[in-house]
């Protein structure tokens, strides 16, 4: 992908587009998936094709298409016929690869009634669940770093301050040991936090896949042991906070926020405008039903990260939504998630 695709999802994408890059594209192959591209001078798209027991494959556009941000060409005649063969570009791809259903992630409700005006004769349905975060939190780095501390929640200056104190000791390394710490760290959160991690295998593909200089590992030790880690992609100006894990040991120390602050830290020095601390929950969902949504796995993650950007509004998404091209298969999937939901 060359720069000016590069640089057409970045200004494009409220969150910097890094799930549109090739980058991305290229590490969802190395796990499997089949990928498509298509560009256009108003629109981008990158699809993973995503494979169900029963109902098989459909395409999915992580935060995409991403389409011209300026409203205003949206409005023109010529715009919107360009867009209309994109678009039927796009479904033709997914036809002819047998794909049940497309999914669409649009950057922003404006972009959604968009693809509705011109998509009229295609049925857009919002989905049964939404494959990305909803509200992000995006912090602007482009102040001085004295403001930023000083903008930080106060128990979120003390615990950073603390870990200093305590001697936490942060650095960056893709070294083989390193991996396998945070992977040591991944199953421990995760059954801490009763929740399903990726497989060891995905993980590891993603630093065979990414780049060093975009995706870096971010290591907390104490008293010689590593009790923290975060996984964090440098994609144009944006830096973005993907995975974290920690140790149940040592808690006390608050690895995680000096850990988050150091992150702030290096995305300023090396050019980044914004640092993406990824998903909060501050609404509660539209949809009560969702599993994710009973428990309060949200509640936690939210108020640390808020802790960093307590005057920040959260960035707004309206999620995944479906257009359909076999009824019949999607039907059954729909079926498929609700009984999934009850039990």
């Amino acid at each position: 992908m060359n720069n000016e695709y590069n640089n057409f999802i970045e200004s494009n994408s409220p969150d910097g587009g890094f799930l549109q890059s090739e980058h991305w594209r290229k590490f969802q192959e190395s796990v499997g998936r089949k990928t498509f591209m298509l560009s256009a001078d108003i629109a981008f798209v990158s699809i993973v094709t995503h494979t169900l027991p029963i109902v098989g494959d459909y395409f999915y556009m992580p935060r995409g298409p991403v389409v011209e941000a300026k409203s205003e060409k949206r409005k023109t005649k010529n715009y919107n016929e360009k867009f209309k063969t994109f678009f039927s570009d796009l479904l033709n791809i997914a036809r002819k690869n047998n794909a049940g259903w497309v999914r669409i992630e649009p950057a922003s409700d404006g972009v959604l009634e968009f693809l509705r005006f011109n998509l009229k004769n295609i049925k857009i349905k919002k989905s049964a669940v939404d494959m990305q975060p909803r509200e992000v939190l995006i912090l602007d780095i482009s102040e001085s770093e004295e403001n930023l501390l000083a903008e930080t929640k106060q128990k979120t200056r003390y615990n950073i301050r603390l870990a200093e104190k305590k001697g936490v000791k942060i650095s960056a390394s893709r070294e083989e040991k390193y991996i396998d710490e945070f992977l040591r760290l991944v199953k421990i959160t995760s059954e801490r936090d009763k929740i399903t991690p990726h497989p060891e295998n995905y993980y590891r593909r993603m630093f065979e896949a990414i780049p060093s200089d975009i995706l870096k590992l971010y290591i907390a030790e104490y008293e010689g042991k590593v009790i923290a880690a975060n996984l964090v992609l440098f994609f144009g100006k944006t830096a973005t906070y993907m995975h974290g894990a920690s140790d149940n040991a040592h808690r006390s120390v608050m690895a995680p926020y000096l850990l988050q602050w150091q992150q702030i830290q290096d995305a300023k020095k090396w050019g980044c405008r914004q640092y993406d601390l990824g998903g909060v929950r501050i609404q509660p969902h539209p949809d009560p039903l969702l599993i994710e949504e009973r428990g309060n796995s949200w509640v936690g993650i939210t108020k640390f990260k808020t802790g960093f950007a307590p005057n920040t509004k959260p960035t707004k998404f309206p999620g995944s939504y479906d257009i359909i091209l076999k009824p019949a298969k999607y039907n059954l999937y729909r079926v498929l998630q609700k009984i999934k939901r009850i039990f």
